[in-house]
């Protein structure tokens, strides 16, 4: 037997903790190297095997040949090639890549993560966290602090953090998780730095109620009771704009390319291969990066994940683009609409739930748009919160100049497939991917935290399904060229055009600031009511230029 036993569902309040009894044996099985036990979390349902605790768990091969083929994937060697040597299927050889490579240091421990640092000649270690509001906030400490850290964690003042504390109050303690280990690429040698990404404690050990990741952590709990793992995968979008010779930041953007435009047009297309290459090199896989439709404008797309390592993903995908950027000279902004009369930068998000087996559940391939009744269930639930959603998604006093009719970005509270007007979109089903069925939420922006974001749509949907919820017929025309009467007729309601109207939503929302929990909804809710009141009182450049002269 494996020791120590540990639950290792990442969405389990009591992931990796040690001697919490709620560990019980649940049964045995037989394998080649004789019996093996199987345990229960009883705080979260998981059922697992001693295996699950290892490096082959999940795989029906000798640990030797799994070990050989990750070595030579490290080394460089190409997928394809090993696949050829090896004899082996190039699926295969990319799972076991995708398992213990891509997502990082998953099953690293604290004592892991100390031995790593070694090895890797790391000198400082950047522990990162978030606010209330998604800024991504950061302690550094020389590594010879490292083992303190991971072994009683690193106290802090919470009083000077968005959302957190009152200075009464101030103390908490930051808890990196070790899974989160990562070499920072672009470090110079013999400053060489690590970062972990940490949750927040009080003093006395319990997790804070106002840290975003622990907000999401409790829903990803809740779905994980009820048999379901939540994933998602976010399309971040954003601008690059040039700096003056003082490196002061302006709004002239890098290029004048177009959506998906030839590097000749693309100025950026090299920036957007180092940002790549850094993302790889921290332990992410990117699916895509291209050009979009404004004139410096991007997008980058990492592959899907759960939603604990998605939101861990694209903080860091943030850090990453604006690291890199600032090297090549250039300013990254994901300002929701920075310039006028072009496209505002989105993070479209793709969700699904799988079964504790991997299976699927939004898939039934019987039905015209390939969706299972719970995924129709999801839906409904989170077009039934869409208002108050927007609050979290859409945060800013800027976000809702992106929320307009002529920019493919959602105003109208429906679904659809090939409707990209839609709040709400269905990718296409293609034969033999059914695995990929989901849905595509397209009113979120990439100043929403994704923490609280993730949360906020994962505990709509669930309501969905519990409630056995039913959305309205899908609408397929171009939503934004319907008339009053007829958006009437077909009982399409809009979305809030401001943010004070979004949070005005959420405040009558008892779903959401159950979601959030009481001390981080009042924080944010406060926090956006001020944000509109210094916008509302502020006399802009365009009321003077309307106004000034002609009354």
């Amino acid at each position: 037997m494996l020791e120590p036993i540990f639950c290792p569902n990442p969405n389990c309040p009591l992931n990796k903790a040690r001697d919490a009894g709620n560990i019980v044996k649940f049964g045995s099985y037989q394998t080649k190297q004789g019996e093996r036990n199987r345990y229960r979390c009883s705080e979260c349902g998981e059922t697992f095997s001693e295996r699950a605790l290892s490096g082959d768990y999940g795989l029906h091969t000798d640990k030797e040949k799994v070990e050989e083929v990750l070595r030579e994937i490290q080394n460089g060697k190409s997928l394809r090639q090993i696949s050829r040597e090896k004899k082996m299927k190039l699926d295969t050889v990319r799972s076991w890549r995708d398992k213990f490579l891509t997502q990082g240091e998953s099953k690293m421990v604290k004592k892991d993560v100390l031995a790593k640092a070694k090895a890797d000649g790391i000198k400082f270690v950047l522990l990162q966290f978030t606010d209330i509001l998604g800024a991504m906030k950061c302690v550094t400490l020389p590594v010879t602090r490292l083992k303190d850290a991971m072994d009683k964690g690193i106290w802090f003042d919470g009083s000077s953090i968005e959302g957190f504390v009152r200075i009464c109050e101030s103390d908490m303690i930051l808890i990196p998780d070790p899974a989160t280990y990562q070499v920072i690429p672009w470090k110079v040698e013999g400053r060489k730095s690590a970062r972990l990404i940490c949750d927040i404690h009080t003093p006395d050990g319990k997790p804070f109620e106002g840290d975003p990741r622990s907000i999401l952590k409790k829903a990803l709990a809740e779905a994980s009771k009820m048999g379901y793992v939540f994933n998602t995968g976010p399309e971040v979008e954003f601008y690059l704009f040039k700096r003056e010779e003082g490196g002061k930041i302006t709004t002239v953007p890098h290029d004048i390319g177009g959506y998906f435009d030839y590097p000749a047009k693309d100025l950026a297309s090299e920036v957007r291969e180092d940002i790549v290459f850094a993302l790889e090199a921290m332990g992410m896989v990117s699916e895509m990066s291209h050009h979009e439709c404004g004139p410096g404008q991007h997008e980058i797309d990492v592959r899907y994940s759960d939603a604990l390592s998605s939101a861990d993903n694209t903080i860091t995908l943030k850090y990453v683009i604006k690291s890199i950027a600032s090297e090549h000279g250039l300013y990254a902004s994901f300002m929701p609409k920075p310039l006028f009369g072009q496209a505002g930068s989105g993070m479209h998000v793709h969700q699904s739930l799988f079964s504790k087996k991997g299976k699927n559940v939004f898939f039934d391939k019987k039905d015209k748009y390939k969706l299972s009744e719970i995924a129709y269930q999801y839906l409904a639930g989170q077009l039934a919160h869409a208002k108050s959603l927007t609050a979290i998604m859409a945060p800013t006093v800027n976000s809702y100049k992106r929320l307009v009719s002529g920019y493919e970005a959602p105003v109208y509270i429906c679904w659809a497939q090939t409707n990209r007007s839609a709040l709400i979109r269905i990718p296409r089903y293609s034969p033999g991917r059914e695995q990929s069925t989901r849905m595509e939420l397209r009113c979120p922006d990439p100043s929403c935290n994704p923490y609280l974001a993730f949360a906020a749509m994962l505990k709509t949907g669930l309501e969905g399904i519990k409630k056995g919820m039913k959305p309205p017929k899908p609408v397929e025309t171009d939503v934004y060229k319907l008339g009053a009467s007829q958006l009437e007729e077909k009982k399409i309601d809009m979305l809030p055009f401001s943010i004070k109207r979004a949070i005005e939503y959420l405040k009558e929302d008892k779903l959401l600031k159950e979601a959030l929990g009481e001390h981080a909804f009042h924080n944010f809710y406060e926090a956006k009511h001020k944000e509109f009141d210094a916008y509302r009182m502020r006399v802009t450049p365009w009321e003077l230029d309307k106004y000034l002269e002609a009354l």
